[in-house]
């Protein structure tokens, strides 16, 4: 791959085609990676969640991320706050994930408050109350892990999280 042009897909859209790893990683030109999750995929909130729980389960939560967003793009407007925050939650775990304890609280709050206007409800048999839970305690944790947080980002890494062990279940009643 000639590193100076930009990766294009089959319509000519920009894509980076650098192979990556399980939290999302760019990975060099090359390198064995993580197969991608594709884009654009229209699935069913069941097939959502199922997939989504997969990912999350295996320490993938970046992929996880893009099935939730997928969901957010495709699903009816008055679920894309439900969609968007559960991505958000993901994204918030990748970082966590790769050692960003600013990036990865500030998501999980964000997730968390984009939740909450479906707070008691379990849309799906989602249990949003113990997810909005789960990332505060997660986020609370990751900052005092990093000495209350780093201001600015400050490229300062703190000690990452166990993607796979820290993973939320997004139906308790299903485990």
């Amino acid at each position: 791959m000639d590193e100076t042009r930009r990766d294009r897909d089959t319509e000519g859209r920009a894509r980076n085609a650098r192979p990556r790893d399980g939290l999302g990683r760019p990975l060099p030109y090359g390198a064995p990676g993580v197969e991608r999750q594709p884009e654009g995929v229209v699935r069913t909130p069941e097939e959502t969640v199922r997939e989504a729980q997969r990912l999350l389960d295996a320490g993938m939560p970046f992929h996880a991320h893009e099935v939730f967003e997928d969901a957010w793009k495709s699903g009816p407007v008055a679920e894309r706050e439900l969609w968007r925050g559960l991505a958000q939650l993901a994204v918030g775990l990748t970082h966590a994930a790769r050692g960003n304890a600013t990036g990865g609280a500030r998501l999980l709050r964000r997730g968390a408050a984009a939740l909450a206007e479906f707070a008691g409800v379990r849309p799906y048999g989602i249990g949003v109350d113990g997810l909005i839970g789960w990332a505060g305690e997660l986020a609370g944790r990751v900052e005092a892990a990093d000495g209350g947080g780093t201001a600015g980002g400050g490229g300062v890494r703190a000690e990452p999280v166990d993607a796979a062990a820290e993973a939320p279940c997004l139906r308790p009643a299903a485990r």
